[in-house]
């Protein structure tokens, strides 16, 4: 469509240009049924259709074996942060290890402190986050009740290459903004939970992946809405779920599926989207200066720095012109920021890459 820009927000953000047809052709009608998704009984025939769906999608893509759950909640990440301890730190003696990354690992620990015990198995802070850790400097205690990790830190920029072992310990992920970026070892998680608004479809929902194990630990005595059992056990539909956000889901997961091929594929573009922005970082050494350390920078959001606050501006203004929006990095560090989630095409990328290159030989110190 020509009246399409390309939208680097960090989120909610861009989706499949497939999904967004499939789901304008069909918002008046679903198909067979008459009536719009937005219309629709989350207890009908046609909507139980589609939450199966997109479950099945995703244990397909993957590969979530059966004694795992998959639910479709509401409240974003920030009420998981909330609903994880909630569930695991009840009783006395219980404490989680909190891996402190960046901006959302500590507003995750924070929120986990109003339910329970917790404690630092690692802290980056005192380097700015610019870097996640490597095995050896994690501190994880073998009788702690969970191992709490963001896997992608979209203010700082910077990812896990791979899952941290935690031993005998449940792995608790809040994986919201690299979901579905690339495959993973669904086996090595206790809990896994993402807000949809950043690469599975719009905000609203929030997919949650728990083992039995995990599940059938937690206590039966929380209010429904807050206690993951209830959740699993009305297979989602303890209340109204956000059923346009889950039938988007469905749609998204389609085109993972049918159009991408899968996650391995779909992790082979992301590299190859991130490697063109790293390369211009690396290429104008100190005009783009790269806030993450290069063995943990993130291939889904590439946070820089230009010389001064003047120039960021200009080039803000400059890719706006060019199509190429919410580029600004966030409030509490500046800078810019690339959030190149699975639906941003290859080719807006690239109109990215050429403008940082134009922008810096017009504009490099003589």
């Amino acid at each position: 469509m020509a009246d399409r820009i390309y939208n680097f927000s960090p989120g909610p953000a861009m989706l499949p240009l497939a999904a967004l047809e499939e789901a304008q052709r069909d918002l008046q009608a679903l198909p067979g049924t008459g009536i719009s998704i937005l219309e629709i009984s989350h207890r009908s025939k046609a909507f139980e259709a589609i939450i199966n769906e997109a479950e099945a999608n995703l244990r397909k893509l993957l590969g979530i074996p059966d004694r795992y759950r998959v639910l479709f909640l509401q409240g974003g990440a920030l009420l998981q942060f909330a609903m994880v301890p909630m569930n695991l730190l009840r009783g006395q003696g219980k404490s989680a290890d909190y891996i402190l990354t960046g901006s959302w690992a500590k507003k995750a620990m924070q929120e986990a402190k109003t339910q329970g015990g917790v404690r630092v198995a690692w802290d980056g802070s005192s380097g700015n986050f610019k870097r996640m850790p490597s095995q050896n400097e994690l501190d994880i205690r073998s009788g702690a009740t969970y191992v709490h990790m963001t896997s992608n830190e979209t203010i700082q920029g910077i990812q896990f290459p791979n899952e941290p072992n935690a031993g005998n310990v449940p792995l608790v992920c809040d994986s919201s903004s690299d979901f579905l970026c690339r495959p993973l070892d669904i086996s090595k998680y206790g809990i896994l939970y993402a807000c949809a608004q950043k690469n599975a479809g719009p905000a609203g929902v929030t997919v949650v992946i728990i083992r039995d194990d995990v599940l059938q630990s937690m206590p039966t005595d929380l209010p429904s809405m807050l206690n993951y059992r209830e959740l699993a056990d009305s297979k989602s539909l303890l209340n109204t779920p956000p059923t346009f956000a889950v039938y988007m889901v469905k749609l998204v997961t389609d085109w993972l599926l049918r159009d991408i091929g899968g996650l391995d594929e779909m992790h082979r573009i992301n590299k190859q989207k991130a490697e063109m922005l790293y390369g211009v970082i690396d290429q104008c050494g100190g005009f783009y200066d790269g806030h993450a350390e290069p063995a943990s920078r993130s291939i889904m959001n590439v946070t820089f720095r230009l010389p001064n606050a003047e120039l960021e501006e200009k080039f803000l203004k400059e890719a706006k012109s060019r199509g190429l929006v919410e580029l600004k990095g966030h409030r509490s560090v500046g800078g810019c920021r690339a959030s190149i989630y699975n639906a941003m095409p290859v080719e807006g990328v690239q109109s990215l890459r050429d403008c940082m290159l134009e922008f810096h030989d017009r504009n490099k110190p003589a």
